[in-house]
């Protein structure tokens, strides 16, 4: 029921396309609003405003524009932010200097009744449009926030200041000629906005409701700290690091972001059948894109609805089953046992891998005007696929506490070099071969670091009603009879006959180099599936190393691949590189416990009783999202990595999902991003609003604003900074930077 792979057909209907106009309606709002705090805030100070744009009009270039009064709007074909053009100000480098002057005003004597009326044509709101001493002295204003002292003059030397004389001929409705409070309440203004925005569709969402994933344990990551704190399947999460929560992803902010990792985090869980909460003190592991401790949500006993066109894996067992599983089938009972949640449909998949299974669900019927009725499906074993290979075990990553492999004193780096007399045999089946051995003693001798001969232990396995898969490149594979996870080296041990590896060729002590796996063509059909009811995979290359032992991983990946996939696989022997393309093959003496079925995760609905709970949590959601920007950003290049960062693409993606799942969902995203645009605008950058406000404050201060040549070089640096970090984004959503 984990699927690595990404459905992408449901693009084609009509609810993606619902959903994709929600997001750019939604993506579009919030741009807006923040461009139109500054828009308001400038016209209520005087400012004249010349451009009013969603997206940006590079070279000219623009979907629509209209005039109405004296500003221009516009939706330009760059849709990357928006911005509100006033007189006066020039965030480009190259125009500074020729915007400054431009908002001067011609010279008192040159001043005409022509150039009176043109200023009137362009006032709005009934502001004076001709500027005097007086009412430039009032304003409070030097020059400009982008000019100092040395402001070059066409008339007087570069080195000449800016006097109070010279003040009067800036026209008064420029952006400079505001006050130090004045520009600082505009730039602002977007800022403000965008928190208003977000704590208002905030309360809208949670008067709607809010679907929030539970906070129980769906899976667990083979070696992770979650593994070797012994926390299961099942078990609902119910306070970390001393703060109690209920939404899953309040566990994700806890880990990721969380401070002191390295002394570990305490998790507080209820675990099924146990009298009293449990509580483990973890260790996230920090090495990828953000620290985490390995475990999924959970699910229910229910087919997916939504997010596949599908109720099961197409080439599963599930899939093959009679009658067939439909959408939004209620599973109550297993081999007539009755069954409530995921926890116990987990358990009996687990402890009958080889057995043709019962279910029975609950169907809305036609004839019962949808008044539900039972229908009994018989479901096959599902062999593993495989391409014949047996790599070689290598040692011990991991021990779990509180498991029979740590009370018998075996240790991290230990190697299994016999199981009761006998070599291991595959590592990849071991698992399962432990398992239905459940109860009895095993010796298992080892090899040890240390050691000068190898170490008898005896081991009474526990009787496990679980299953652990290796969903991560890299994760080791764990036998949850015993309690240890161990890593499956990339070199060939034998092969199996009648298997696509043996007829290829391939030897004992081959080094298997990578393996890509391509999905079979998107124009054929897949099972009993028609083609266009079939998820979009695309090619992926796994590398196989010392350092990337990514074979468990790449087993526990083909078993979700569509019937006709192949795999070239590329081996080195001695000094030579081969390679060859495999099908797939089942494996009738290995089974996968997961039967196929596409489950639907664990949510609740968080609705508001009332409008005054709605803005409660409105505004702890607001605060949370504005609070958690901040923590990114601090643990940004530390704690967390670069490559973890999104751009337009992958913000685009998360909204849509958002979308899919509901419009209160929907909101809270574009509440969660209207707070990141707040956060990020204000950091103090230059060309961000928080760069303005930085050389306001030093202007305020001062009495003078910075100097010209000071104000270009940072707002180089600011430019190249932003397209730096705009192109580092791209790159990562369109692939052409790794996130690994």
């Amino acid at each position: 029921m984990d699927c690595y792979l990404i459905a992408a057909s449901g693009w084609l209907d009509l609810g993606a396309w619902i959903a994709i106009l929600q997001v750019a309606i939604g993506l579009g709002f919030v741009i807006f609003v923040h461009e139109l705090g500054h828009f308001l805030v400038a016209k209520a100070c005087g400012v004249k405003c010349e451009k009013f744009y969603l997206g940006f009009d590079i070279g000219g270039w623009k979907f629509c524009k209209f005039q109405w009064g004296e500003t221009e709007y516009g939706i330009g074909v760059l849709p990357l932010g928006g911005y509100v053009k006033m007189l006066g100000q020039e965030d480009n480098p190259a125009k500074l200097r020729e915007e400054m002057e431009r908002a001067r005003q011609k010279p008192a004597e040159d001043t005409s009744a022509e150039a009176s009326e043109e200023s009137d044509e362009n006032t709005s709101e009934n502001q004076p449009a001709v500027a005097s001493a007086s009412s430039a002295e009032a304003t409070g204003d030097t020059a400009s926030d982008m000019a100092g002292d040395e402001a070059e003059k066409p008339s007087q030397p570069a080195s000449s200041s800016v006097t109070e004389a010279e003040q009067a001929l800036y026209d008064p409705r420029s952006f400079l000629a505001q006050s130090v409070p004045k520009r600082m309440a505009i730039i602002s203004a977007g800022v403000i906005m965008n928190v208003i925005f977000a704590f208002v569709m905030a309360v809208v969402a949670y008067s709607l409701g809010v679907q929030q994933v539970a906070a129980t344990v769906g899976s667990v990551e083979p070696g992770m700290a979650a593994w070797q704190g012994n926390m299961k399947v099942g078990d609902r999460l119910v306070d970390v690091a001393g703060k109690p929560i209920e939404k899953f992803r309040d566990l994700q902010e806890a880990i990721s972001l969380g401070d002191n990792l390295d002394e570990g985090v305490s998790i507080t869980v209820e675990r099924p059948g146990a009298e009293e909460p449990l509580t483990f003190v973890v260790k996230p592991k920090q090495d990828g894109l953000l620290p985490r401790i390995g475990i999924s949500n959970s699910y229910v006993p229910v087919v997916a609805g939504k997010r596949l066109p599908f109720a099961a894996w197409p080439g599963s067992a599930a899939a093959q089953a009679k009658p067939a599983f439909e959408r939004n089938d209620r599973i109550v009972k297993i081999d007539g046992k009755p069954l409530e949640t995921y926890t116990q449909l987990h358990a009996y998949l687990a402890t009958h891998p080889e057995k043709t299974l019962q279910f029975t669900v609950e169907r809305p019927s036609a004839e019962k005007n949808g008044s539900p009725e039972e229908l009994t499906i018989d479901v096959p074993p599902n062999p593993m696929h495989r391409l014949g290979l047996v790599m070689e075990m290598g040692t011990i990553s991991a021990v779990q506490d509180e498991s029979p492999a740590m009370a018998a004193g075996i240790l991290p780096g230990d190697k299994i070099v016999q199981i009761d007399g006998e070599l291991p045999g595959d590592p990849m089946t071991l698992p399962e071969r432990l398992a239905r051995q459940g109860g009895q003693t095993v010796v298992l001798t080892l090899e040890r670091a240390g050691e000068k001969g190898p170490v008898d232990v005896e081991v009474p396995l526990r009787k496990a009603d679980w299953y652990e898969s290796s969903w991560v490149p890299g994760s080791p594979i764990s036998v949850p009879s015993l309690g240890v996870a161990y890593r499956v080296l990339g070199r060939v041990n034998s092969t199996i006959d009648g298997f696509p590896a043996a007829k290829a060729g391939l030897q004992n002590g081959d080094e298997i180099v990578s393996a890509k796996i391509l999905p079979p063509p998107a124009d054929g059909e897949a099972g009993n599936e028609k083609a266009e009811e079939q998820p979009e995979q695309t090619e992926l290359t796994l590398k196989f190393s010392d350092e990337e032992r990514n074979w468990p991983f790449f087993i526990n990946f083909l078993q979700n691949a569509l019937p006709g996939t192949t795999v070239e696989l590329t081996w080195r022997r001695q000094d030579e590189e081969l390679s060859a393309t495999l099908g797939l093959k089942d494996d009738p003496t290995w089974f996968n416990p997961d039967r196929g079925l596409i489950l639907q995760s664990e949510y609740y609905t968080q609705r508001a009783a009332n409008l005054g709970q709605a803005i409660q949590w409105g505004g702890e959601e607001t605060l949370n999202a504005t609070l958690l920007v901040y923590r990114f950003i601090r643990k940004l290049g530390s704690q967390v990595s670069p490559r973890a960062l999104g751009g337009p693409i992958s913000i685009f993606v998360v909204a849509k999902s958002a979308a899919e799942k509901s419009f209160a969902d929907l909101l809270i995203f574009l509440t969660l991003l209207s707070a990141n645009l707040a956060v990020i605008n204000f950091l103090p950058i230059p060309l961000l609003d928080g760069g303005h406000m930085i050389l306001l404050a030093w202007e305020g201060i001062r009495g003078k604003p910075a100097d010209e040549r000071i104000q270009l070089v940072l707002t180089y640096i600011g430019l190249a900074f932003i397209l730096t970090l705009m192109f580092w984004v791209l790159g990562l959503d369109l692939g052409l930077i790794s996130r690994q």
